[in-house]
């Protein structure tokens, strides 16, 4: 697995389709940007060994949460709302993690959803296996980025977009062990003048987005490295989710 690249791809609503980061079998951060399909698929094709981390569901839920609460009900008939969800999100949700929920027809998906799921078959045209199947030179998995962030922080994070967020999410990952520089460096860049300005080093933090998708590539990076480390929730006729976590907490909050 030496010259494994592990790649994290988060779905964006901008002129290019996708963002993504690829670390090395050393946690170095080897690249990070933006592309659309035709150039993510390019870049794909060419690996030898990749495992690839996707931001997003891999298929529609197939009504196993209703299933599930149906049989537990004792009232039959009960009619069950707010419940068009799949199993992992379902899972998620009762561990305090709040995501967004996958309806059961495509056509009624988010557009972020919807180009993941081309992704996905881009990936099986590719000849890229799911993670859950026997190894392959190349492989697939879905994460999610909030999902990942609560459950390295043990704690519900600041929002993503507000400096704190980000700063949290960066240390986080540096902490665990990403070859990206230590957000505690910006605090060593302010000084009282700068703060009064208004002129903040943000150049020393990653955005929003590259964050999602540098935990996304760290999660699949343990996916391989260290196995026993992830965790799996979900239901796999429906779709799995991988976390970079051995054991979830009962309640995140």
């Amino acid at each position: 697995m030496k010259n494994t690249l592990f790649i994290g791809i988060d779905p964006t609503s901008g002129t290019k389709e996708f963002g993504y980061a690829v670390v090395d079998a050393n946690l170095n951060l080897v690249k990070i940007a933006n592309a659309d399909m035709d150039e993510l698929a390019d870049f794909l094709a060419n690996q030898e060994s990749a495992v690839v981390a996707i931001n997003s569901p891999a298929q529609v839920n197939k009504g196993l949460v209703k299933k599930h609460l149906e049989n537990i009900n004792e009232s039959p008939g009960h009619s069950f709302r707010g419940v068009d969800m799949r199993f992992s999100e379902f899972e998620l949700h009762a561990h305090g993690i709040s995501i967004a929920s996958t309806p059961a027809r495509e056509e009624l998906c988010p557009s972020w959803m919807q180009v993941g799921f081309k992704l996905y078959r881009k990936l099986s045209e590719l000849n890229y296996k799911s993670y859950s199947a026997e190894y392959n030179s190349n492989v697939y998995l879905e994460t999610h980025p909030y999902a990942c962030f609560c459950v390295l922080l043990e704690t519900i994070p600041f929002p993503k977009p507000a400096l704190e967020g980000r700063l949290q999410r960066q240390l986080v990952l540096f902490e665990h062990g990403l070859k990206i520089s230590d957000a505690m460096d910006f605090f060593e860049e302010v000084t009282r003048f700068k703060l009064l300005k208004g002129n903040l080093p943000l150049d020393t933090l990653y955005g929003p987005d590259q964050l999602d998708v540098l935990a996304a590539a760290f999660t699949a990076w343990l996916s391989v490295q260290r196995p026993d480390e992830v965790t799996s929730i979900g239901n796999k006729n429906e779709g799995e989710i991988i976390l970079p976590v051995k054991k979830l907490m009962e309640k995140y909050s």
